[in-house]
């Protein structure tokens, strides 16, 4: 009888950690880009800039961009990519990312391009949903909080 309620425990325990998983997985269902207004910080025109344009600015003006960027990633990238931009593993950690040239191309790129494997969408395009300005404003923000900004 032991063999059998232990088994049944197991089974029960599979079941629920299945359950479970199937629901985190699906949590926040299909969610799409939340649009964001950039009208408090500087205009950038439909031409991407290949690197942070917002990077060397200072003041009040970069204060409000990185309020904006901190806005915009919690509202659009924090599911995936980890709240206060810490990555719990599922996506990368963004405040790593290099601050110069190469950071940005490859922030470009995929902001463009998205991230798809398989057939299944890991990451959407996100410029078909953000203007630019919003984009360089997370990365202005991401860049804020790297742990080497500390």
């Amino acid at each position: 009888m032991e063999r059998v309620e232990r088994n049944i425990c197991i089974l029960t325990a599979v079941a629920l950690v299945s359950v479970l998983s199937t629901q985190l997985a699906f949590a926040h269902g299909d969610v799409t880009p939340q649009s964001i207004d950039t009208s408090t910080i500087p205009t950038l025109g439909d031409d991407w800039s290949e690197t942070n344009p917002y990077r060397e600015l200072g003041g009040d003006v970069k204060v409000e961009i990185e309020r904006l960027g901190a806005s915009a990633y919690n509202q659009n990238c924090a599911r995936c990519h980890g709240l206060e931009g810490i990555s719990g593993g599922i996506a990368p950690d963004l405040r790593m990312l290099a601050p110069d040239y190469d950071g940005d191309e490859w922030y470009v790129y995929r902001v463009q391009n998205g991230a798809v494997r398989n057939g299944a969408v890991y990451m959407p395009k996100m410029t078909e949903h953000l203007n630019q300005e919003a984009l360089w404003a997370i990365r202005t923000w991401l860049e804020s909080v790297a742990p080497d900004n500390g």
